[in-house]
């Protein structure tokens, strides 16, 4: 399933003391049995590279016609690996819609899921597709170091 090629729109100027990660990503998406309802349900398994050198894996749920061009997804996953020379993980949540009046994606840290040297994480992510390449763009804020 293709998905979003837009950024979330309540991205402005990067508050004091945030960073920046940018990079691409491979995605492998595996069918699971449908949902009650006909709700798709997929395995979600990605390798990021870039300022995030990581793997994640989660789970997606998706409803709609995508080939009419009117569709909804949500998604968890769990990110681990480095970031800025820190160890650990997080959660990433995803909403994404597409209709006659365009697309929308956003893309969370979840509050209270960073571990490890990553503990305390919070930000967003956009994500940019162009042909079969992933792009991602996080914005992110970390409690100074140790």
């Amino acid at each position: 399933m293709r998905w979003m090629t837009g950024a979330l729109l309540m991205m402005g100027a990067m508050p004091a003391g945030a960073a920046e990660a940018t990079g691409q990503f491979n995605v492998q998406l595996t069918p699971l049995p449908a949902a009650p309802g006909g709700i798709g349900q997929y395995r979600l398994d990605k390798q990021f590279s870039g300022d995030l050198v990581a793997s994640s894996g989660g789970l997606m749920l998706s409803g709609g016609d995508p080939a009419k061009g009117a569709a909804g997804y949500v998604a968890m996953e769990l990110v681990t690996g480095r970031l800025a020379g820190r160890s650990g993980g997080f959660a990433l949540q995803h909403s994404g819609t597409m209709s006659g009046d365009g697309q929308h994606l956003q893309i969370v840290i979840v509050p209270g899921s960073g571990t490890g040297a990553l503990a305390s994480i919070s930000g967003t992510m956009t994500i940019r597709i162009s042909g079969k390449d992933h792009f991602y763009t996080m914005r992110y804020e970390l409690p100074a170091a140790p």
